[in-house]
């Protein structure tokens, strides 16, 4: 058993703009990761966050407990209002959310105090730097009421989205002991999603000139000024290590990387049922979606994936795309028997499902539902026909009534010409992934041995047309592609590898860095990592390619052999094993504040 890290402070308060607010990956950081700091805090422990009415149903309020309880009396005579109760996760850790009220005057108050005190130039921010600001503010204060809950107070903050209680705290000179996490810094974000390959010219980048550039250097400052004056910072990689002693000056103390609570993902014998039962379903849904048009061998198809926020050049999205055509070529100058069918699972903003699609579901059913009424009529002729030693045809397992409807049926739901390459018609015509997927000139033709899907709609599980979850639909795949340019830790390839599916990452990667310091087999690797760190878009296509083309000729037991070595290097970042890092931040935090 994993020997624990004996934690110094008494009180450890963990602060996000996230918590019981899904915006981004840091909602699931801290949430997997709750129930192994209660495990170290057990009810010394809690959870603060915004209160937003419409995001209260993972939410449960109950009475303050009595000595937090005057400190909300407190602040409600400057209208703020705090809710305590739980976050209705499985660890369900105590919760503090704060309904602050929306004043300018108090936002522009701040805004001169920080000017003053810590030269943050905040006039030209917009209302999503405000809101956080002003809800740290009282975060802060709040921090501060209850700085005497304990003789040793740690409070853990995450972003630059909690950087004014950092500073409101540091100003009043408060008794608590601070930690600054950053899991992707201001700037590296804005540059990378600009196209600016920064980390081939880190020492030609004039940070001042462009915060301003780009019109962040308010969030950027603050951040900056979070780092610099937390007793502790941390961040979730080496790469952002690199990235943060770069743009905020502030080389971090600790690295804490993210992780998962591996023992809430099926075993890998129990995933291995699952991905066979959801790659049936994949199967189903390409049945109606490709072969009205033209049939293809599902038995020999491989399906591949990409997943991610809609960031075309951040998450590799091109770089994947262009692959996919390279890859294409190949297999059909090679004459290879596998079709590869790639999904790329990213949200963009859709009108609605394809009529084509609906209406192909609709036919499809048809002709299923006639199959499954009959299920146990057919079996029996099969198993008659099989004793009797005669010849199985079409016409001993159907009647003659149901075969005529059923080749009418499939008469109507055969089409001409060739199968979306999107599941959904889009408000933008101009997007930049379906650009590029006509740039690449896949167009998912008869002859094409990679087809291709963009899926724009997250994964629900009741979205009308796959009707898979996203860990279903991930799990039910061969193999997931995530050839990322910025991309601070990368929970994608590591939730993939832990669901025993094989994965793609970069050295551009948190995750990827992670795993590429780690031991593992050569033969059947289980998470591949490409080069990108100061490499050219064509070395990183050729690379993905070749990976991808390999991983067609593998056989089926090395496919095995890579799902059973991705999920072993995925057990090994388990928050049982990172959660030290944690402690060790905050342990930090306690000696340098009170010398402890």
């Amino acid at each position: 058993m994993e020997e624990k890290t004996k934690p110094k402070a008494d009180f450890l308060f963990e602060i996000s703009w996230e918590v019981c607010n899904k915006v981004g990956g840091i909602n699931t950081v801290i949430k997997s990761k709750a129930a192994k700091m209660i495990e170290h805090y057990n009810h010394n422990y809690c959870m603060i966050g915004p209160f937003f009415p419409s995001k209260t149903s993972e939410f449960e309020e109950t009475l303050p407990r009595e000595d937090i309880k005057k400190a909300f009396e407190e602040l409600k005579k400057e209208g703020v209002t705090c809710h305590y109760g739980k976050w209705l996760i499985e660890s369900k850790p105590q919760t503090i959310l704060i309904d602050f009220p929306r004043d300018y005057n108090k936002i522009n108050a701040i805004k001169w105090e920080l000017w003053e005190k810590f030269k943050i130039d905040s006039l030209r921010a917009g209302y999503d730097y405000d809101e956080p600001l002003l809800w740290g503010y009282y975060v802060g204060k709040l921090l501060e009421k209850l700085s005497g809950l304990k003789k040793r107070v740690v409070a853990h903050f995450h972003e630059w989205l909690s950087g004014s209680a950092i500073l409101y705290l540091k100003e009043k000179n408060v008794n608590i002991a601070t930690v600054f996490t950053t899991h992707a810094t201001v700037l590296g974000r804005t540059l990378a999603s600009n196209n600016i390959d920064f980390y081939s010219i880190w020492d030609m980048i004039n940070k001042n000139e462009e915060i301003y550039k780009f019109w962040v250097e308010s969030k950027h400052l603050l951040e900056s000024a979070s780092a610099n004056n937390a007793d502790v910072f941390t961040t979730v990689s080496e790469i952002t290590a690199m990235e943060a002693e770069n743009f905020l000056n502030k080389k971090p103390d600790i690295i804490s990387p993210n992780g998962l609570d591996i023992e809430k993902f099926p075993t890998f014998e129990e995933a291995t049922i699952q991905h066979r039962k959801n790659r049936e379903k994949i199967r189903e849904f390409l049945l109606y979606y490709f072969f009205p048009y033209y049939s293809f061998d599902l038995e020999n198809t491989l399906f591949y994936f990409l997943t991610g926020r809609h960031e075309l050049r951040d998450k590799g999205i091109d770089i994947f795309i262009s692959s996919l055509g390279r890859l294409n070529k190949i297999l059909k100058q090679k004459r290879s028997n596998k079709t590869i069918v790639a999904f790329v699972w990213v949200p963009a903003n859709i009108k609605g499902i394809k009529p084509e699609l609906l209406e192909n579901r609709t036919f499809f059913k048809d002709i299923k539902d006639i199959i499954d009424d009959e299920t146990e009529n057919i079996k029996h002729r099969i198993i008659y026909n099989i004793v009797s030693e005669k010849r199985i045809s079409e016409r001993k397992i159907f009647n003659k009534s149901d075969l005529l409807e059923i080749k009418k049926k499939v008469v109507r739901l055969k089409k001409e010409g060739l199968p979306p390459i999107i599941t959904h018609e889009l408000y933008d015509e101009n997007d930049d992934i379906l650009n590029k997927i006509k740039e690449t000139k896949l167009k998912n033709s008869k002859e094409d041995r990679v087809k291709i899907i963009f899926y724009p709609i997250y994964l629900s599980g009741a979205d009308g047309l796959l009707d898979l979850s996203y860990y279903e639909a991930i799990g039910g795949c061969h193999l997931g592609i995530f050839p990322s340019f910025y991309e601070p830790w990368g929970y994608t390839p590591l939730e993939a590898s832990t669901l025993g599916i094989s994965s793609i990452t970069t050295d551009l990667a948190g995750f990827g860095r992670y795993i590429k310091n780690l031991p593992k087999s050569p033969k059947n690797p289980g998470i591949y990592i490409i080069k990108r760190f100061k490499k050219r878009d064509e070395e990183i296509i050729r690379e993905l390619t070749k990976i991808m083309w390999d991983y067609t000729k593998l056989s089926k037991q090395d496919r095995i052999a890579n799902r059973m070595e991705a999920r072993r290097l995925a057990s090994t970042a388990d928050w049982k094993f990172f959660i030290k890092k944690y402690i060790e931040a905050h342990n930090l935090a306690i000696k340098r504040r009170f010398n402890y």
